[in-house]
């Protein structure tokens, strides 16, 4: 397998970067990323191609919400535009793939929900095609919490969603679904083509779990690559056809840059990524 390229999901450095686009992509160029993986583009594809165009960085791919009609994450929730809509604004950036990043617990919990989400994804799947886009998701920790006949939910939707699918697995949030990532990264096999580099002690409980109490990223004891509980190394030595390694934080533990300069020296010396 060639090695992936290195990139890092500009959600992690959300408030840096709407503050100051020009200067937060020069400062990862400077680093020496070439690539990102961007958020909220939707509402500013011009805005963030021109950005990207002046730092010389490329966005191959990219989050935004392709199944929920109102996302919700841990810090508020995002309302969605259409699938042509998305796709539209992925292709003016110059994007490769549009990653679903996240659906709500309550639909991973019966079988018939993890059905709709597969085959909406399959549908947004055809659609994708006529932008010259592919689609993916990439998971948290919800995905691991029910099972039907010894098959986790998550399993179940690879089962289900069409091998043009792609897979971005985030290490971390695997591991605090109870996952041997390892075995994980290897089931999923050639599909995985993104892996989400981030590294932490995991929780003592599923947070996404129903009965869990209120989220929030800041509670998240979250560590440089190579210095937490998840397996990274072997990981992506098991995985096959990863192209994209994506340096992610959802708490940096210090100044972002600089937990994103120390993470992508893990990658570089550690022989991951290209």
């Amino acid at each position: 397998m060639a090695l992936p390229i290195a990139s890092v999901q500009l959600y992690s450095l959300a408030a840096e970067f709407s503050a100051d686009m020009d200067g937060s992509l020069d400062r990862l160029a400077g680093i020496g990323l070439r690539t990102v993986e961007a958020f909220d583009f939707v509402r500013r594809p011009k805005e963030i191609r021109t950005a990207l165009d002046k730092a010389g960085l490329t966005s191959p791919t990219g989050h935004a919400p392709l199944l929920s009609d109102e996302l919700w994450t841990p810090d508020g929730s995002i309302p969605t535009p259409s699938n042509e809509v998305v796709f539209e604004a992925a292709a003016e950036i110059g994007m490769k793939t549009v990653i679903d990043p996240m659906v709500p617990t309550e639909r991973w919990l019966t079988e018939d929900g993890v059905k709709d989400i597969a085959e909406r994804l399959n549908t947004a799947s055809e659609k994708a095609k006529e932008f010259g886009l592919t689609v993916g998701y990439h998971n948290h920790a919800q995905e691991f919490l029910a099972s039907f006949d010894g098959r986790t939910a998550y399993q179940r939707f690879l089962e289900l969603a069409e091998p043009a699918v792609e897979i971005e697995l985030d290490l971390f949030w695997a591991l605090v679904g109870g996952q041997d990532v390892v075995s994980l990264v290897k089931e999923v096999g050639d599909r995985l083509v993104a892996v989400h580099v981030k590294d932490g002690v995991a929780p003592a409980s599923n947070p996404f779990a129903p009965d869990a109490p209120k989220f929030s990223s800041d509670s998240l004891d979250q560590r440089h690559a190579g210095e937490g509980d998840v397996p990274t190394k072997e990981a992506l030595e098991a995985a096959t056809n990863v192209k994209y390694a994506v340096i992610e934080y959802d708490h940096a533990p210090g100044d972002v840059f600089e937990d994103i300069a120390d993470s992508y020296r893990f990658l570089v010396e550690g022989g991951f990524v290209a």
